[in-house]
This record gives structure tokens, sequence and C-alpha cells, in this order.
């Protein structure tokens, strides 16, 4: 028997990402991390590519982006070939946990709304700091909870995982992969039933729920 989809299924195949804080989080790493034109980085849970590409135009650094997921990887480098960053951003299939890389090897290792998501979240953080070098520096965007413990219509929205950012074409890119996907998965179609159903936000949400960004140096 086949598993059911999850979020990160159809996320993948319609080449949606989503982050918490958006490019604001995004450009605060950068800059508390030190990511400059001569730094490695390492993006660990990449998505379907959208930081690790980011990072390479605004910084002009190298980039190796990893993820779990097949599928986001194939997407990922999809957007690396679009964008003809290919000499400078390296896409690869990882686990968080279990980092196939040498040890002492990037300037900085980021990663945004992806901690929260392994088994093993200490060694997972722990093959952070193996992979950068002395001096380097590790950042997380993580969701947080503000107030504990939080009401069940605040969890339920939470557990969605559905903050995301585009740009315009993008996002009519994303749009017109979920229109396709619509049309020929009845999977998908119950999907977007559910969320329709539990998928409108607390009014109480931003007393209960944000966002920190953790940031240490090696």
């Amino acid at each position: 028997m086949r598993a059911q989809p999850t979020f990160f299924d159809f996320a993948a195949e319609v080449g949606l990402t989503k982050h918490i804080g958006g490019l604001k989080a995004t450009d605060r790493l950068i800059e508390l991390c030190h990511i400059h034109e001569a730094s490695f980085v390492l993006d660990v849970g990449c998505g379907v590519g959208m930081t690790p590409v980011y990072l390479a135009k605004k910084c002009r650094c190298r980039v190796l982006a990893v993820d779990i997921s097949e599928r986001m990887v194939e997407r990922a480098r999809e957007r690396v070939t679009r964008e003809r960053l290919r000499e400078t951003v390296d896409v690869r299939v990882a686990d968080a946990q279990d980092l196939p890389l040498g040890h002492d090897t990037f300037d900085a290792v980021i990663t945004e709304s992806v901690t929260s998501f392994p088994q093993d979240k200490q060694r997972a953080v722990n093959e952070y700091v193996r992979v950068t070098r002395p001096g380097g520096h590790v950042g997380l965007t993580e969701s947080v909870w503000l107030k504990v413990p939080p009401p069940p219509e605040v969890v339920a929205w939470a557990a969605q995982a559905i903050l995301h950012r585009y740009g315009s074409v993008e996002a009519l890119r994303v749009l017109w992969r979920m229109l396709s996907l619509y049309s020929k998965s009845p999977a998908y179609r119950n999907f977007v039933k559910a969320t329709r159903q539990t998928g409108i936000t607390p009014p109480n949400l931003e007393e209960y729920f944000g966002y920190g960004l953790f940031v240490g140096r090696k």
C-alpha cells in the first residue's frame, strides 16, 4: 500500500517552498553568519532551491544545497539550471542527521524551517557543527511557541507548515503546476479539500506562534 501523500510531496511536485520569516529572515542569517563572496555555504533542507539560488545571486558565494527528498532535489536542480548557476550551486540528496560531507568544510551552514522535522534533532545540529570549519557559523531559522500550551486550533494551523515566499513569476509557475496536479490527481484534490476545511488562520495566532534565528560560531 502506498503511503498517503504529505504536504511536502505536493510541495515538491508543484515547486512550492515554505519558509517562516521569508526573505527578511534569510537576509538576517546572511548578516549574522557573515556570508560573503568568498564563503562556501551549506544549505540543509533546501526544498525546491529558493534559498541556495538567492544566496548565489545576492552574495556571489558557492553553495552546496541538500534535501532528504529526491523530488525536492530535482526541483532545486531545475531552478539552478534555469538561473544559470550550475557553476556555483550544487544540489544533492542527503539526510540532515547523517550528512555525507567532510569535517570542517563550510564557512557557514544554514537551515530554514528544517531542524524541527528530523527525528533526532540534536544529531542534526551536531552534524551542522561537524561540517562547519573552525571560526565558521551555523545559523537556523525555526518556528517557536511564544506561549505554552497553545490552543488546539493554533497547533492544527502550525502543523500544516504552509508559510511560503514567492516572486510574481514564481507564483504563476507554482499556480500552473497546482492547477495541473489538481486536474490529474484525486489524492491532491482530497489534500486541497482537507486544507480548505482546516486552513483558516486562527485570529490569535501571533500571540502564540513566531520564529527565532539561532546563530553560533564554531
